[in-house]
């Protein structure tokens, strides 16, 4: 077994291998780290040769990391994270901070309180940055590596390491088209049924298990519909209803239901941004559904990093804000 040296190990190679397993690509690696191409190259193979694994394959589609390159890749982000926190100032001052601070938000996140933390950082803290990502199968991974401050969604179920806390409540609602000749008066179940509906499913073709999917421990609502609680009720009258479309989010289902004849099962927060515009009408039905929430997800060991708990208060706040 090749054995390593801690004290032989030069810190700015981790900054490379770090940089290349964010990046895949040589280039934009030593962009990001004010490097050259050949520096960069010539730092990978030291670091080859002290861990004894060749760390990236080159490919057609850039820098491909070998699993052991996977394997340390987390940790070493993290440390090199925590390793930035210690030697930072310790008072935290969003006026002058240069960060750049990454959210996971859906459609319905970014509709409803996106805007509020914007315009938050854009008065308190002008020199910082906001990525705002799309979940992936990578978000565990993402978290754990620091390269996603928090995440916001429908979470059910999370590994101990992480914080997880309600944000946002809402009700669901079925829209149609304004106009529409169904929302002229009350229908009943078997009348909603009747009228083809768009299905909104972000689980894609694995992990799904009755509107969840499940990745690396991390549980999150697949669907803004209770499916599962509307198909027994419609099972238990012997109803089926007509599926028109399967959509990939809550703004594709509110576009095909505002220039068709079908229905969606949406938020009603959402819906009410073109509920106010008279785009859309709201169906007069007589099943209840339940309400649905949005929550925040974050590692607990870095909710202490002052930054870190400074942007979180923002989600917070925006959310409070909701409920004014």
């Amino acid at each position: 077994m090749h054995e390593m040296h801690l004290g032989s190990l030069d810190l700015n190679l981790l900054r490379v291998f770090d940089a290349l397993l964010q990046e895949r690509n040589v280039t934009r690696a030593g962009a990001r780290l004010g490097l050259t191409q050949s520096a960069v190259s010539h730092a990978l193979n030291r670091l080859r040769y002290a861990l004894g694994d060749p760390l990236f394959i080159r490919s057609p589609s850039g820098m491909q990391p070998t699993v052991r390159a996977l394997e340390i890749g987390p940790a070493i982000h993290a440390s090199l994270l925590q390793l930035h926190a210690a030697l930072a100032p310790a008072d935290f001052d969003p006026a002058h901070t240069s960060r750049a601070f990454t959210v996971v938000a859906g459609p319905y996140a970014c509709a409803i309180l996106i805007p509020a933390v914007v315009e938050r950082l854009r008065q308190d803290a002008p020199l910082a940055s906001l990525r705002i990502a799309g979940s992936s199968p990578r978000l565990v991974e993402q978290l754990d590596a620091g390269r996603v401050d928090a995440a916001i969604g429908g979470y059910e179920d999370a590994p101990e390491r992480y914080a997880y806390e309600p944000l946002v409540g809402d009700t669901l609602v079925w829209v149609v088209r304004n106009g529409h000749p169904a929302s002229g008066g009350p229908l009943g179940l078997e009348e909603l049924a009747a009228i083809p509906h768009v299905i909104i499913s972000t689980a894609g073709e694995s992990g799904e298990t009755e509107g969840s999917v499940v990745e690396q421990g991390l549980r999150r609502r697949s669907s803004w519909e209770d499916a599962g609680a509307f198909e027994r009720s419609l099972a238990e009258r012997g109803l089926r209803r007509k599926v028109g479309v399967i959509a990939p989010d809550t703004f594709s289902a509110l576009a095909i239901a505002m220039r068709t004849d079908m229905a969606a099962q949406l938020p009603l927060r959402l819906a009410g941004i073109s509920l106010k515009a008279q785009r859309v009408a709201l169906l007069e039905t007589d099943y209840v559904a339940p309400r649905v929430e949005i929550g925040l997800l974050h590692r607990r060991d870095r909710a202490t990093d002052p930054a870190q708990a400074w942007f979180l208060g923002v989600l917070r706040d925006a959310a409070r804000g909701l409920l004014e």
